[in-house]
């Protein structure tokens, strides 16, 4: 479980990463802007949102326990 959350975080950060080339990159020298930006960011969001939900899932299959701060 921690590889495939730690995976997740990566995608979220390539994402990230490939959003800002996009955007530092386009539109510049006589190139057109293209949708890459914002489809690189849609991923961004994707993969949060499924990072999230596999997060919830395998703490209720008890995959994972929280170990917070006990309660008094």
């Amino acid at each position: 479980m921690k590889i495939l959350v730690a995976l997740g975080f990566v995608a979220i950060l390539a994402s990230l990463g490939s959003a800002l080339y996009f955007m530092m990159t386009e539109g510049r020298n006589g190139k057109p802007k293209t949708n890459n930006m914002a489809r690189a960011l849609a991923f961004r969001v994707g993969f949060s949102i499924l990072v999230f939900l596999g997060i919830l899932l395998a703490w209720k299959l008890g995959y994972i326990r929280p170990t917070g701060i006990p309660l008094h």
